[in-house]
């Protein structure tokens, strides 16, 4: 069985979409709905629609009522709500596409369900400009030469190490509060990070040079 959710959620819309065939479970929010029935996207691929669906049209509702999952709870984000029925389903890896773009207070408050989920989910956020997750305290990002690497500790990173950047980290400490390791790039094409406290994101963008 394909262990991997691929998940639309209500950011900017991507313009270019993954081979759906890769992916054991295609769902999205029903705000991210709106704009995949504008795009080019097969939507009886979709496996679940999540939200309150109160800006629907009743066509819609007709063709993709068999895929709607209500969630009222006003408490969570639809894309908290979301990821919990993947949970539910077992599904271990999910691939978020439209986390970023639009208001910058849902992207935060996007990143902060991503952090939330990480012990029981692998989410990968994808847009125009990079990739984006949460990495263990040691991690090795492959095939990275030449692309832009940014390290965001959320909200702190004690005694990080790095190998293959061009301003490489050694028992360095990261703070949003004081010092972050954005805008650096990849001389190697494995980038190694090891720390021993705290939480850390990653940017992997576009090359660099």
């Amino acid at each position: 069985m394909k262990d991997k959710t691929l998940l639309f959620i209500n950011g900017d819309a991507p313009k270019t979409f993954p081979e759906v065939e890769e992916y054991g479970l295609i769902a999205c929010t029903d705000g991210a709905f709106h704009y995949l029935k504008n795009l080019d996207f097969p939507l009886e691929k979709l496996d679940f629609i999540s939200g309150d669906f109160d800006s629907h049209s009743g066509k819609d509702e007709d063709i993709y009522q068999d895929k709607f999952i209500y969630t009222p709870d006003q408490d969570k984000t639809d894309f908290q709500k979301a990821l919990e029925i993947i949970v539910e389903r077992n599904f271990k890896k999910v691939d978020v596409l439209g986390g970023s773009g639009g208001e910058q207070d849902h992207f935060l408050g996007n990143l902060t369900v991503a952090f939330g989920f990480k012990n029981q989910l692998e989410i990968k956020f994808y847009d125009e400009n990079s990739e984006y997750y949460f990495v263990p305290e040691s991690f090795v990002l492959k095939d990275v030469k030449g692309k832009m690497i940014s390290l965001y500790p959320f909200p702190a990173v004690e005694n990080i190490t790095t190998k293959g950047l061009n301003w490489p980290l050694t028992n360095g400490e990261l703070s949003i509060t004081s010092k972050i390791g954005t805008r650096n790039f990849a001389v190697e094409d494995e980038v190694s990070i090891e720390y021993e406290k705290g939480d850390l994101l990653v940017f992997i963008g576009k090359n660099y040079l």
